[in-house]
């Protein structure tokens, strides 16, 4: 077998995975502690996995793929915010701006 067929039999079994802790929460509730941490490793099994298939030149899987309640990733521009939102905000941790930090 391939390193490409062991790790799409790899994602299968993770899916597999998913389904059945899916499962244990239905029955058990999503609150219990085990069971979150189940599901947190799991996750970072996934992200592990899209690595080596990024690693390896093949196509990733987004990180949260088939992980279903978790949102995706929002990009943040480059671009300055407008300084007119801030002009009645002191500088955090600095005081006021006609004043000097101490």
């Amino acid at each position: 077998m391939s390193v490409k067929d062991e790790l799409t039999a790899v994602q299968r079994c993770l899916d597999d995975l998913d389904r059945a802790i899916g499962r244990l929460e239905q029955h058990l509730g999503k609150g219990v502690l085990d069971v979150r941490r189940i599901r947190t490793d799991a996750g970072h099994l996934r992200e592990s996995v899209a690595l080596l298939r990024a690693g390896r030149g093949g196509p990733a899987d987004p990180p949260h793929a088939g992980r279903p309640g978790l949102q995706q990733m929002v990009p943040i521009p480059d671009a300055p915010y407008d300084a007119s939102l801030w002009q009645d905000a002191d500088d955090e941790g600095l005081g006021c701006r006609d004043r000097r930090a101490p």
